[in-house]
């Protein structure tokens, strides 16, 4: 057998089949990710149950001071934005990470309703910055071409530390009840400085400018549109995020009568769904160009959300409502692997300047303002009827699908017609 003829295929890795990216040299920045999503888990959800159980604050002003502190921070995105264009990304994430420290920190200090709206500005304020330079500094500490594999991976890492911080949490609680939540905050401060620590010492580099500049028929104008589309795409996943956090645990148990601990079994569920499949999906079935992914993901979504809706019609049998909500959580799952990386990817690639800080602000100024907006929205469509937040959710998952085509990058490659 000839040399020529005598090809063989390299044989594929464990991390190749599990759709891994190069891991190899990116230890700080894992650990720096996995770190502060085990910082979220462990407090962010146990906020009210400390200012009300623990310093024994009335749980409405506590709830109106948390929201009201959230919604003050929503600026900083905009902010945070400015400031990376000026020092960088990491230098935006190791501060983000310094002032979320700062702000559970503060916690063991806070006696008064407003003292509880001052430290969800520090905490939200971090959360704001950390996220609004994340996705740019994945740009400068990977290649191109590995953009999306790191999207899925880093949100694989999201899931696990958030399930890693929860159970913690879970535990000392169970074993050392409320009291335990001082030093878990002590705790939680330090983890944040840890992972500022890690993010501190990575070395990045910008990437260059891929390819020939645009042309100049593509306008600036509508660059801005572009991206303006991709902001209002990206609400219906905000508000399904949101949905799994604030409205499948109130549905369960008011609308359908299960346990409160349905909710969490759910939540378990997904996390466990999405950390061990978000990066073979990823790598190996999404759709490549990430616009389809976006449309696939939405059209599963919708039929995710009809499948949460069933147990609520009438005549629908108790008997049936745990099924039909393995197989929502499941969809939701699907397509939640299918939306996080394509969205992302296309928020730092849809544009020329799709990576600055304007851009990176607006884009997290949507998932600000849908965290912020979507509990009292769900709440009211709650009230209005139990199938009306899983039919307005599926409704503008449906136009996501219609307007995903539209989030194509502009072709740099344009060749000038001959002279």
């Amino acid at each position: 057998m000839s040399a020529a003829t005598d090809t063989r295929r390299p044989r594929r890795t464990a991390a190749d089949r599990l759709g891994l990216p190069p891991l190899r040299g990116h230890g700080l920045f894992i650990t720096g990710n996995l770190i502060d999503s085990v910082g979220n888990g462990m407090l962010l959800p146990l906020g009210l149950l400390y200012f009300t159980d623990v310093q024994g604050l009335p749980l409405a002003q506590v709830g109106a001071a948390m929201t009201a502190g959230q919604a003050l921070a929503l600026p900083v995105t905009f902010l945070a934005g400015r400031l990376m264009d000026r020092v960088g990304p990491r230098r935006v994430v190791v501060w983000a990470n310094v002032l979320s420290a700062a702000g559970f920190a503060l916690f063991l200090l806070a006696r008064e309703p407003w003292h509880v709206a001052g430290v969800y500005v520090l905490v939200q304020a971090g959360i704001n910055m950390y996220f609004t330079a994340q996705r740019t500094l994945i740009t400068h500490v990977t290649q191109a071409d590995e953009r999306r594999s790191w999207f899925a991976f880093t949100g694989s890492l999201r899931n696990i530390g958030l399930a890693a911080g929860s159970a913690a949490a879970a535990g000392a609680l169970t074993v050392f009840g409320n009291g335990s939540l001082r030093w878990m905050i002590a705790v939680d401060a330090a983890t944040y400085l840890l992972a500022a620590a890690c993010f501190a010492a990575l070395t990045t580099v910008a990437p260059q400018p891929e390819g020939a500049p645009p042309s100049a028929l593509v306008t600036r104008a509508d660059h801005t549109r572009r991206y303006l589309l991709l902001v209002a795409v990206n609400l219906p996943y905000v508000l399904a995020q949101a949905a799994l956090a604030v409205l499948v645990a109130v549905y369960t148990t008011r609308a359908l009568s299960l346990p409160a601990s349905a909710a969490s079994l759910l939540f378990v569920v997904n996390t466990v769904i999405v950390s061990a499949c978000s990066t073979a999906v990823t790598a190996h079935l999404a759709p490549k160009a990430p616009r389809r992914a976006v449309a696939v993901g939405y059209l599963i979504m919708a039929v995710g959300m009809v499948a949460f809706a069933l147990p609520a019609l009438p005549g629908a049998l108790a008997a049936t409502a745990w099924a039909a909500l393995v197989v929502a959580i499941a969809l939701f799952s699907v397509a939640e692997i299918l939306l996080g990386p394509a969205l992302s990817e296309l928020s730092v690639s849809l544009t020329p300047q799709a990576a600055g800080g304007f851009t990176q602000g607006l884009y997290q100024f949507s998932w600000a303002v849908g965290m912020v907006a979507a509990p009292a929205l769900f709440t009211a469509l709650l009230e209005a009827g139990p199938l009306l937040p899983w039919g307005v959710e599926a409704a503008a998952c449906l136009l996501g699908v219609l307007a995903a085509p539209a989030l194509r990058a502009p072709n740099r490659h344009r060749r000038r017609n001959p002279r």
